[in-house]
């Protein structure tokens, strides 16, 4: 198993069901490849309201800006289907965290397993000083809670 794909073997923290639509399939029939990087979006902005991130940013300035995204596509998705996303946390530094996504056919189920793998790594960063900045302790405490998303 690659390393990539180990980082979302466990469960994840938390899931959310996207509907593909019918737009985002490219020339070849099949979901456009840059929309999965959107998908992963959907799911880590899911994640970290999940955890309060969003009332945090607004009492002391810190936000996130994605400094790396990968992906490896395993099957190619279609419309109509929904997606579940499955986030959680991996790895957390003194001013960054990674994020593993893993997307999963409801249509394909379990027969054709996951159907793309990912992982971001999202610094912490101070808007108003415009650099990065190590994660405050609300925030760090806050992602990696378990609770948070029960």
């Amino acid at each position: 198993m690659t390393q990539l794909a180990a980082t979302i073997a466990d469960p994840p923290s938390t899931t959310i069901e996207i509907p593909i639509a019918w737009g985002e399939m490219d020339a070849l029939g099949h979901v456009n490849n840059v929309v999965y990087f959107r998908y992963f979006e959907i799911a880590r902005i899911d994640f970290l309201r999940k955890a309060g991130c969003s009332q945090l940013k607004a009492a002391d300035g810190v936000g996130f800006i994605l400094q790396a995204m990968e992906s490896r596509f395993r099957v190619p998705l279609v419309f109509p289907d929904t997606i579940v996303m499955g986030t959680k946390l991996v790895a957390i530094e003194a001013d960054r965290f990674t994020l593993a996504h893993s997307i999963r056919s409801k249509t394909h189920g379990q027969t054709q397993g996951v159907a793309a793998v990912g992982r971001g790594k999202i610094v912490t960063y101070d808007y108003a000083a415009g650099r990065k900045v190590a994660i405050p302790s609300a925030i760090r405490e806050a992602i990696t809670r378990g609770s948070a998303f029960a």
